[in-house]
């Protein structure tokens, strides 16, 4: 077992870092913090990515995207600004779930302005009744003639505030057993009108998480994707990958939590010296430490089993569910280190620790990853007949 990374991925890493600090946070830095990002500022701040390949990177290369090993694209995503990362996400696994069980046809057509950005576009599953289950999913789709006509609501979907177009999983029919027949389907804004609203919330307040409300809305056809059924496992496929990158994006806070502490443990003094010197202090900083480089390593592991083409289910509900806690600690104790200026909006701490409270909730809450872990060691399911 390797746990050197390659000169390659290295390489990627670096490339990855140099442009976030670059382009990237200086660009989020400028906006005021407590307001969601002007769109004309997060469509550019996508398309900056968009040229290092991260708005399609597990698109594959036939069909217009990057194409990269998922560690690979781990390596360069926890380099992001937390705020980027999370519109990423939205862009990159919309863009994915698309190019997966479509026609050359949909690619085509629906993929280039995704992956270039030019569109902001979002994935909507989650509803006020459904969320971890996606059978609860109440979003209707009818035929009528050449339409389909969409009525229902979507909540807690990143990007949505903003969006161009959103790829939604809704019920048409009923299978055999009485539950609702999951089909996909793409709805572009501008030739399928549907409302927006930005949903306030404890964290990420430069982002844009809201809700999408359709009401007779029509969209062609030709936008249905695959066959009806398939969206459980579309969703899942990428759902493996997406856990680690959360639990990378809360290792990203972590790793600036750390640096802040470190240098503030250097720089402040108590009692006639340094308070780096004293042994409570040191303790916080190797428990921080640690918590940064074993989330770390988790969700390489986890990314890693994906492009082993392992079953990944266990490790990749663990790596979030780890890193993430492990974080929010490792936040939480840098603030320690700091003392009053812990708790000040002048530091930034309390903005990570408030982020990274966030990510817990999307792609698998704690309780239901902690399921899927004991569902993978057991073979039993605690919670589908």
């Amino acid at each position: 077992m390797d746990f050197q990374l390659t000169s390659e991925q290295r390489m990627v890493q670096d490339s990855a870092r140099r442009m976030a600090e670059r382009d990237l946070y200086p660009a989020v830095n400028a906006e005021d913090r407590d307001r969601p990002l002007p769109k004309e500022v997060m469509r550019k701040l996508l398309q900056i990515c968009a040229a290092q390949g991260l708005t399609s990177a597990r698109v594959p290369e036939k069909a217009g995207g990057a194409g990269m090993p998922t560690l690979t694209f781990g390596l360069m995503f926890e380099q992001l600004p937390p705020v980027v990362a999370f519109a990423i996400v939205g862009q990159e696994a919309t863009a994915t779930r698309i190019a997966l069980e479509s026609t050359d046809e949909q690619r085509e057509r629906l993929l280039p302005d995704l992956i270039a950005a030019k569109k902001i576009t979002c994935t909507g599953s989650t509803e006020p009744d459904a969320g971890s289950d996606p059978r609860g999913i109440k979003t209707q789709v009818r035929e009528d003639g050449d339409s389909l006509v969409v009525n229902g609501s979507k909540m807690w979907i990143t990007n949505a505030s903003i969006c161009d177009v959103i790829n939604i999983t809704a019920t048409q029919g009923k299978n055999p057993d009485g539950s609702g027949r999951m089909v996909r389907v793409v709805v572009d804004r501008e030739e399928s009108p549907f409302q927006t609203s930005k949903t306030p919330c404890l964290g990420f307040l430069q982002g844009h998480l809201g809700e999408v409300v359709f009401d007779e809305c029509r969209v062609p056809k030709r936008n249905q994707l695959g066959s009806a059924g398939d969206a459980a496992r579309v969703l899942t496929l990428t759902w493996l990958a997406n856990r680690p990158l959360f639990g990378l994006m809360a290792t990203n806070m972590a790793q600036r939590a750390l640096d802040a502490a470190l240098k503030y443990a250097e720089d402040r003094s108590q009692f006639g010296k340094k308070i780096g010197s004293y042994q409570l202090v040191q303790e916080l900083l190797a428990d921080i430490s640690t918590a940064v480089m074993t989330s770390r390593l988790i969700c390489y592991y986890a990314l890693d089993a994906i492009d082993n083409g392992e079953r990944a289910n266990r490790v990749s509900a663990m790596a979030k569910r780890y890193a993430i806690a492990a974080c929010q600690r490792a936040i939480s104790m840098a603030m320690e280190v700091h003392g009053s200026m812990g708790i000040s909006r002048e530091v930034g701490l309390e903005q990570l620790f408030r982020d990274c409270r966030m990510l817990p909730i999307p792609d698998g809450t704690n309780q239901i990853l902690t399921l899927i872990e004991g569902r993978e060691l057991t073979g039993i399911s605690a919670y589908r007949a």
